[in-house]
């Protein structure tokens, strides 16, 4: 469509449309024109027939009159673009009315041999007419999307500019009022490029992207409490060292995002994404299948290198010193076996061959059942091996000891300890790094395969600024900024622990086949089921002001739900009502959040207010799982949980009645939304308080089965509800915003005495 040839030379551009909006603007008119050139191949119309489609080709001309006049108000406004753009709307005029004539009835033509008018007695005109207009048409869209672009480059540069300030600022009253400066250029960017993320429509930029904006949010706070303890202690060479590492990834994050939204890459490189042993077997697999349509579509010594380049390949598990003995023994024999069918396979291929056969015989057809069996073999051992690791590193790590060891020594300046336990967070950082390497080999599509890329580059960074934070509290222990440092870089390697849990779900989902299969509470709620309640909701989106406003509430949003993900991850039971409503709620409360972005499937209030609505509901069924797993509990036990139901169901409740009060007016509105956000935030923290309290219950009364009877017996008699196969899913793609700038900014106003 976008590359369609047009009647003038000018437009024959091949123009690619990279952006959902601008595919999406442009179906309507693909419709109606397929609809006009739908009738060229029948000659005789009746009246009617003539009557409907002059009305359509009128409403395209009328259409095309409006896109146009907003394309000329885009040149004026935009120098650069002011002669391609006229050209490009000119055109798109000209084929506007060059249609809107020859489906005029009343325009005077040749008559037919039957004497009966025709709409198109003109078919060449037509079809050159089309073909014009949907050239220039895309080509104003795509000029239009350029302004986009431009914001988002010209946002970068401010960052930039202001970054460069805050890198040499030497007095902390001059840091306070750049970073103010900086916090809010960064809010403008994050919603710029949240909604550019949203609107590409490779998977694989949107992942790109969303691991650069993932970068930039972590980087954020990390710069504000790297700076101010370089300025707190300037003398102090493990904290520059800490700052300039900040400084330098955030510079190469924002590079990155430039990258993206121009296809530009550095030094004229063509960014190739290293080849997985998935994709391996997914190409050999294709040319060991593709032997059935044609023997001589490849010779053998290209078969036998794409298996070679697998085996390769699976060295990053064999070689690896973590890999145990029965894990490295299964992977070698199983690539053994892929080898022998593969030589027999090529055996039988050239048996056909020097028999002139012209399709695959019955031995080559055996073969090549055997062959794609054998490395299906080999791929899901590997799958079996990466994942299995992954998971026993995240159960083992999920206690963060070598961080609480750094941060105790630390505190009391012990330098020689610090140093010890450095060394052991070098050791996990190195572990996780290859198993991320493990699980971008297996992980099943390139959007995975980018994520555990970035999940891999942020341990390999993060492990050594944690420790240089580390070393400068333990030369400064009684420095309040330089505890925070590290804190906030725990946090990050917390955070990506976190991450990792929810990346090892999305991978298996894929291998099982159940990726996509989302739950209806996901998406905006269904029409009928709550919108009677909400009719007098008008829905609009907020303006800039307005978002901003809301910026804070959703970030707490956002922390809130991190939490209950954290602690999600530590029940042994995922089926548990309790957690599965927990994990709900949770992702609820988290399109919530992009939503105060800009971003994510919630574009207006009413989709907000929607959103809002379900989750009370969800709450209050939380609320009904709880009452039931009270009556197996003591009654000091019971008290504490349905105390803490009872709070939960009250602001359940609060949001119900809130959500459904009819209000009139913009102000009143974002109010309401305002008010929705804030019993959302109440709600999770009540949320993040049961469920560690629950699982801790659950836990005694597992090790008590004889009296209490098992966890199933449990859960069969709580009320079934919706399962979400892939609850946090996004999560981590969107996860850019200022993240609690206003309670950092608030501590810039003081440097502490000691």
């Amino acid at each position: 469509m976008a590359s369609s040839p047009c009647g003038s030379g000018n437009f024959d551009s091949g123009l690619e449309i990279k952006t959902r909006s601008v595919e999406q603007t442009l179906v309507p008119l693909v419709s109606q024109i397929t609809t006009l050139i739908n009738h060229k191949d029948k000659p005789k119309k009746s009246e009617r027939t003539q009557q409907a489609i002059q009305r359509v080709g009128q409403a395209v001309s009328v259409a095309v009159g409006r896109f146009v006049a907003v394309g000329e108000a885009i040149a004026v406004e935009n120098e650069e673009l002011k002669e391609e753009m006229g050209m490009a709307c000119f055109e798109a005029r000209r084929a506007g009315d060059a249609i809107a004539k020859l489906t005029d009835v009343g325009t005077p033509v040749a008559p037919p041999v039957d004497g009966r008018n025709t709409v198109f007695s003109d078919r060449t005109g037509m079809v050159k007419a089309a073909r014009m207009l949907l050239s220039s048409v895309t080509k104003v869209l795509v000029l239009a999307d350029r302004i986009v672009i431009k914001q988002i480059i010209t946002s970068r540069n401010k960052v930039l500019v202001t970054l460069e300030q805050l890198e040499r600022v030497s007095t902390f009253q001059e840091f306070v009022q750049i970073f103010s400066q900086f916090g809010n250029q960064m809010v403008e960017f994050a919603h710029l490029t949240g909604d550019r993320q949203n609107d590409l429509k490779e998977e694989n930029k949107k992942a790109r992207m969303a691991a650069a904006r993932a970068v930039l949010e972590k980087c954020t706070m990390m710069l504000l409490t790297a700076s101010k303890t370089c300025l707190r202690h300037p003398d102090c060479e493990s904290a520059r060292i800490n700052k300039d590492a900040v400084f330098h990834r955030m510079r190469f994050a924002l590079e990155q995002v430039i990258e993206i939204v121009t296809d530009a890459q550095p030094c004229g490189e063509t960014k190739v994404l290293p080849l997985s042993i998935h994709t391996g077997i997914k190409d050999f697999k294709s040319s060991v299948e593709g032997l059935r349509e044609g023997l001589y579509s490849l010779p053998h010594q290209a078969l036998s290198g794409q298996l070679e380049a697998v085996v390769e390949r699976t060295e990053d598990f064999t070689d690896s010193a973590y890999t145990s003995h029965e894990h490295r023994k299964g992977i070698l024999q199983l690539c053994q076996l892929a080898r022998q069918d593969t030589d027999q396979l090529i055996a039988a291929w050239m048996e056909a061959l020097s028999l002139n056969a012209k399709e695959s015989t019955e031995e080559m057809e055996l073969s090549i059942l055997k062959t794609c069996q054998s490395v299906h073999e080999l791929r899901r051992e590997l799958h079996k091996v990466a994942v299995g690791r992954a998971a026993d590193l995240l159960k083992l790590h999920a206690e963060h000891l070598p961080l609480r060891a750094l941060k105790a020594s630390g505190g009391e300046g012990n330098v020689e300890a610090v140093t010890e336990y450095a060394r052991t967070l070098g050791e996990q950082k190195e572990q996780l790094v290859e198993t991320c390497r493990l699980l971008c080999h297996v992980s099943g599509t390139e959007p995975l395969e980018i994520t555990c890329i970035h999940a891999e580059e942020t341990f390999h960074v993060t492990g050594p600024q944690i420790i240089s934070a580390a070393q400068t509290l333990a030369l400064h222990p009684s420095s309040k900024i330089a505890k925070e440092n590290l804190d906030v870089f725990c946090e990050a390697w917390e955070s990506q622990l976190c991450d990792m849990g929810v990346l090892l779900r999305e991978i298996n989902d894929v291998f099982e086949g159940r990726r996509g299969d989302k739950r209806a509470y996901l998406s905006l709620p269904r029409p009928g089921k709550h919108s009677a309640n909400l009719k007098t909701v008008k829905a609009v989106k907020l303006d800039t002001e307005e978002q901003s406003t809301i910026a804070k509430l959703g970030l707490e949003l956002r922390l809130l739900t991190s939490d209950v993900d954290t602690e999600v991850e530590k029940w042994e039971d995922q089926e548990q009502d309790i957690v599965r409503q927990g994990q709900s709620m949770s992702s609820m409360a988290y399109s919530m959040y992009l939503f105060t972005r800009g971003e994510g499937l919630l574009k207006t209030t009413m989709d907000l207010l929607h959103q809002a609505e379900v989750l009370s509901e969800e709450g209050l069924q939380l609320c009904s799982s709880l009452h039931t797993f009270s009556t197996l509990l003591t009654d000091e036990e019971k008290v504490v949980v349905l105390s803490e139901m009872e709070k939960l169901m009250g602001l359940c409740q609060q949001l119900q009645m809130g959500v459904r009060t009819p209000v009139q007016g913009k102000t009143a509105t974002f109010q309401k939304v305002d008010s929705s956000i804030q019993n959302t935030r109440g709600i999770m923290t009540v949320v993040i308080y049961l469920l560690p309290v629950c699982n801790k219950l659950v836990r005694k009364y597992k090790s008590e089965r004889s009296s209490l009877g098992s966890p199933q017996s449990w859960r069969d008699r709580q009320s079934s509800t919706p399962v979400k196969d892939d609850a946090l899913n996004g999560k981590n793609s969107n996860g850019f915003g200022v993240k609690s700038l206003e309670k950092h900014m608030a501590n810039l106003t003081f440097l502490e005495s000691k």
